[in-house]
């Protein structure tokens, strides 16, 4: 009898969750749209594209097409994973494809971040940012602000074991911190800290405001960071100083010609300690990565910074013609970005109905425009899994159409140029100091993001004693 009981119980349970299922994909069957599944109500297909990554998303298209429907991060969502249409949704936000972030992200980094907003206040915004990180600015105070900040990082690392995944983590956001905040940085970088890896965490996550989430955990960590930086905004303002710094400009002391309500210029802090923590970051441990695995491409990477460090006293900082030299320091970072894959895709959303590839998808649906396989393609990158710096030589492989790495289109990411610079005086740093090896065993995840989730460990010893 209880036997029956358990079977019988177990056939409902599987007759209720099919319901749901069939439930779901009635309730998206709308004419017209792609082929696809959608998985549970709420949840969605999340686990599993979360989970699987890159497998689950071949999967759906082995059985739909480059062209599917499927619903992800709390949304029906068009995934395409055409090299065409891609380019083609990237450069037409002005048709009705505007950023579609899932609302993890937009709560937690805020409604006038900059991939939140768009049309003009979007030209606006991005405007108020270009002028924090213009060439002028990266030569005349970014540059030598990142300089004192690697010498100072990258110390007393020799004879020590280091998980470099936590260093490049702390080097990213501290060094824009310092170009952020100058002055106050070093005193609140502690709590800034902490709380602004919650809200790293929260931003990929389903919106679900429970106890011990960490979309939970995200929000509040926003809030505590408000908290932070309207403190020093009010602190500022009662002084007479004038502060040289980003901030120092946001709020107009320096006679900055975007005017910015503190709530615009807060989430703009926020989006460029966010936008460049991780691909700063996670572009510098990777690096450590595959130069350790490829004794020639470190030896010709040395070779380009021990040229530079000796045209110098040992105590000059590098300089940005010392910057615009580093050719394959630069083709380091465009490797390293493309096969590790830092950015898997971008996300839009529809404003209207439209048509997008013979099929009309809905006003409100987000697209997943997936660029991750364009950086495996043989037939643009030959061996595309080999680590292979060398072919980021040729100039013309940068401007090519389907060179998606840092986005497209008016959505080209605006620190670009900045995070090179970060990356790249990280390397001459550490490349003409020392020497490194792998403690091993450490697991390498590439998605969502990519992380080593116990740490990458490495023995350090000074280069000079080698």
């Amino acid at each position: 009898m209880a036997l029956f009981i358990a079977i019988f119980g177990l056939v409902l349970v599987f007759c209720f969750c099919s319901a749901l299922l069939r439930w779901n994909e009635v309730r998206y069957s709308k004419k017209g749209l792609p082929p696809g599944t959608m998985g549970w109500p709420l949840f969605g297909e999340t686990t599993e594209f979360l989970k699987q990554g890159p497998n689950f998303l071949k999967t759906q298209r082995a059985r739909y097409g480059s062209f599917f429907k499927s619903h992800i991060l709390g949304c029906p969502t068009i995934v395409s994973m055409d090299p065409e249409l891609n380019r083609y949704i990237l450069m037409n936000e002005s048709k009705g494809l505007v950023p579609g972030y899932p609302k993890s992200m937009l709560d937690i980094l805020g409604k006038c971040n900059i991939a939140a907003v768009h049309g003009s206040t979007h030209k606006y915004m991005r405007g108020a940012l270009l002028s924090l990180i213009s060439p002028t600015l990266i030569k005349d105070q970014l540059l030598p602000k990142i300089d004192d900040f690697m010498r100072s990082h990258l110390s007393n690392w020799e004879n020590k074991v280091i998980n470099i995944q936590h260093k490049t983590k702390e080097m990213a956001f501290l060094s824009t911190l310092k170009q952020i905040a100058g002055m106050e940085s070093s005193s609140i970088s502690n709590s800034f800290m902490t709380e602004f890896f919650k809200l790293v965490l929260g931003t990929l996550s389903l919106p679900i405001d429970l106890p011990a989430t960490n979309y939970r955990r995200g929000f509040q960590a926003r809030k505590n960071i408000v908290n932070i930086v309207s403190k020093i905004l009010e602190e500022r303002r009662a002084s007479n100083e004038s502060y040289k710094d980003m901030l120092g400009s946001l709020m107009g002391k320096n006679d900055c010609k975007y005017k910015l309500s503190d709530e615009e210029i807060i989430d703009l802090v926020i989006t460029l300690i966010y936008s460049g923590y991780e691909t700063v970051s996670t572009t510098s441990m990777m690096a450590v990565k595959y130069l350790h695995d490829h004794p020639k491409a470190l030896e010709e990477l040395r070779k380009e910074h021990s040229a530079i460090r000796e045209s110098k006293n040992p105590n000059d900082p590098i300089d940005y013609n010392d910057l615009k030299s580093m050719k394959f320091t630069r083709a380091v970072i465009f490797e390293t970005s493309r096969l590790a894959t830092i950015v898997n895709g971008v996300l839009r959303k529809t404003t209207q109905d439209m048509e997008l590839n013979g099929y009309l998808i809905p006003k409100g649906w987000r697209i997943y425009v997936y660029t991750r396989e364009i950086n495996y393609d043989p037939f643009l990158y030959p061996n595309p899994l080999i680590f292979n710096p060398w072919r980021w030589l040729d100039k013309s492989l940068e401007s090519q159409n389907y060179f998606l790495i840092f986005g497209g289109g008016t959505r080209l990411c605006p620190g670009k140029e900045l995070a090179i610079a970060e990356i790249s005086t990280f390397l001459h740093y550490f490349v003409t100091r020392y020497r490194w090896e792998e403690v091993g065993g450490d697991k390498l995840m590439k998605f969502p993001r990519v992380q080593a989730p116990n740490g990458l460990h490495i023995r350090v010893s000074s280069l000079n004693n080698n």
